[in-house]
């Protein structure tokens, strides 16, 4: 559920600003209003905040072997030249503070830097090498002597046809050519109409010097940089801690502050939202500190923060959600229950593998027993949960890594579900044709019970007639599900007579929801803001029956699934066979069936998340437009 939450005005002392956020922060229930906040602390914090970022940046790319890196640093003395920057000491988390944490930060920002200007350089005299080699080595210094001397020399690379029209008169001299060029050393004068070769300021040998000198450089700069990277981990401790200097900086820049009064009197506020259930603590801190509180409900135009306080079971869904960034706004309806239990089947039957399942089960598990001692993440339960249901949906349709039904235990084909099961399709074309339609009404009926919990759900929580709107909607849905069953999935393997009473209920729901669905404290006012959006209405309700044939997705992604897992076992199945290619038959499994599980887990993404995001959301009338409730508080421990 999504909790209650108060917004609160602080009023204190200006002088006691500092103290009082401290002390704020130390209860940490207040999520602070957004407000702009100008201070020069606060822009040298933010500036100090992109440097740090860009060292992390530089050293991002860099995996040291920390056992190795200590080791060699212990026992090797690195080798130092005029021209090199001195290599750090070993850097120690050990008392180090903000003080102290750039001189680390400069120096990989300065590495950073210099590296980048040296691969620009680089760049450059390869572009200018590329230039001049056709003309070979040579000492550009030499012709520009001449030239003072009194001797003009200019180069020319000129196309076959005009070399052949230069005048007997040209004094010069062919120094080679190509199929399509000559070059030309003239004498005297530049050629009219031609322009001349740039002479390069270096020789090619020269260049590839330089070029050679960049690149050794440049790799001494990434051996520093790579024994810097055994210490970037500080760079996050820092990070974080500065963080935290900038939320507080933010809050005390962004405080109100009445000035027109003597010193001891100016008094500064702030405002923010304090769930409901911790306003007791809050009022307890301000009798303490003399601060003045005032404590009201949110108004309909304020940006109020979401927090969610579910049972833990339905938290388990967190991980997922968080990952996503999706958070329902403060006045909209929790669906964490809902998205949790849904989004199981969806991933079993998306996955649709009982030894996919095997695979993710016994990984859970793994990682859950690492972490007993610590606590277990909630989100290597949610893995726990999903690889469960996975397996529960491979064993009623007896899928295991796709392999042929009658090739596997007679127990695993006994204990499937016969209406769902592969066993119960590879009897006959006609059973399997009975199977296939049975997972697909299971679909439309998955669609039906999730969509209808949507409008119940808003139902439940209205309080105006609007609620027979949702109603309608419901008898929508009920009735275009048999009205897509008469004409989806019916075939030749059974036939489902269209029903003309749930058509006349489609068009019940219709009605209702045609007058109803904007009712706003008039009846008259709703009909006539549908007939003004009557197109919309109209195709409403074309979207009824997309939403419904949406569900369709889950069959038909497995089942793609399930042909890729089969394809890969006929491809290594006769290498299995041959002693010579055994090897080769496990690594093709090894990496079809693999990638067939990242294949799966982006489908669920894809597919999962958005049947609960779009189609469920958009029928409980759920916009994710809200923020995650993230109060003042200081989040790192301070070390004693």
């Amino acid at each position: 559920m999504i909790v209650p939450m108060k917004k609160v005005s602080l009023v204190v002392l200006d002088k006691n600003r500092e103290a009082s956020l401290n002390t704020l922060r130390e209860l940490g229930v207040v999520h602070l209003e957004k407000k702009s906040a100008v201070s020069d602390s606060l822009a040298k914090l933010l500036e100090k905040k992109t440097r740090l970022e860009n060292a992390q940046g530089i050293l991002m790319p860099y995996q040291v072997d920390k056992k190795a890196a200590v080791a060699q640093a212990a026992t090797e003395k690195p080798r130092r030249r005029a021209t090199d920057r001195i290599m750090p000491e070993p850097y120690s988390a050990e008392g180090v503070d903000a003080e102290t944490a750039p001189d680390f930060q400069t120096q990989v920002l300065e590495l950073g830097e210099e590296r980048k200007t040296l691969q620009e350089h680089l760049a450059s005299l390869a572009r200018e090498r590329s230039r001049i080699e056709k003309w070979g080595n040579f000492n550009p210094q030499d012709i520009r002597d001449l030239a003072a001397d009194g001797l003009a020399l200019f180069l020319y690379e000129l196309s076959l046809m005009n070399y052949e029209a230069l005048s007997d008169e040209v004094r010069r001299i062919v120094l080679g050519g190509s199929k399509t060029a000559v070059f030309v050393l003239v004498l005297d004068k530049e050629l009219e109409g031609e322009s001349p070769f740039v002479l390069p300021e270096q020789s090619l040998s020269e260049i590839d010097a330089n070029m050679a000198d960049i690149r050794a450089r440049t790799a001494d700069i990434e051996k520093q940089l790579g024994a810097l990277a055994l210490h970037k981990s500080r760079l996050e401790t820092e990070k974080k801690s500065l963080d935290e200097l900038i939320e507080f900086e933010r809050a005390r820049a962004g405080m109100d502050v009445l000035e027109d009064v003597p010193a001891d009197y100016a008094v500064s506020w702030l405002t923010g939202f304090v769930p409901q259930e911790d306003l007791g603590v809050l009022k307890r801190a301000a009798a303490e500190n003399g601060w003045a509180l005032l404590a009201e409900d949110p108004a309909p135009e304020d940006e109020v923060p979401t927090k969610l306080k579910n049972n833990k079971l339905a938290s388990l869904i967190y991980p997922l959600t968080d990952f996503l960034e999706v958070v329902p706004g403060y006045n909209e309806v929790d669906i964490s229950g809902f998205f949790l239990f849904f989004f199981c089947i969806f991933f079993g039957m998306i996955f649709g593998d009982a030894g996919y399942g095997a695979i993710l089960l016994l990984t859970a598990i793994v990682c859950i027993i690492g972490t007993a001692k610590k606590g277990v993440p909630a989100a290597f339960k949610l893995f726990f949960l999903l690889g469960l249901s996975n397996f529960v949906w491979g064993v009623l349709t007896c899928t295991w890594f796709a392999i042929d039904t009658a090739q596997l235990p007679q127990i695993l084909r006994d204990i499937s579900l016969p209406l769902i099961s592969n066993v119960t399709s590879a009897k006959s074309d006609y059973d399997a044709g009975i199977v296939q339609q049975n997972l697909m009404i299971f679909c439309f009926s998955l669609a039906l019970l999730h969509l209808s919990i949507g409008h119940i759900l808003v139902i439940i929580r209205s309080r105006t007639l609007k609620l027979l709107g949702d109603l309608g909607s419901v008898a929508m849905l009920v009735g275009m599900y048999f009205i897509i069953l008469s004409l989806i999935a019916s075939n030749e393997y059974r036939q489902i007579p269209m029903m003309m009473p749930m058509v006349y209920l489609f068009g019940g729901g219709f009605v209702l929801n045609f007058m109803f669905a904007n009712y706003d404290g008039s009846f008259g006012k709703s009909v006539l803001e549908s007939c003004k959006n009557i197109i919309s209405v109209i195709l409403g309700i074309a979207n009824v029956f997309s939403d419904i044939m949406s569900y369709i997705r889950l069959w038909a992604v497995g089942l793609a699934g399930g042909a890729i897992a089969a394809t890969v076992n006929a491809m290594a199945g006769p290498m299995l066979g041959h002693l010579v290619f055994f090897i080769f038959g496990i690594v093709l499994v090894v990496f079809g069936h693999g990638l067939n599980l990242v294949l799966n887990v982006l489908s669920v993404l894809v597919h999962g998340v958005r049947l609960n995001t779009l189609e469920f959301s958009g029928h409980v009338g759920l916009t994710w437009s809200g923020f995650a409730y993230k109060p003042f508080a200081k989040r790192i421990k301070s070390e004693t």
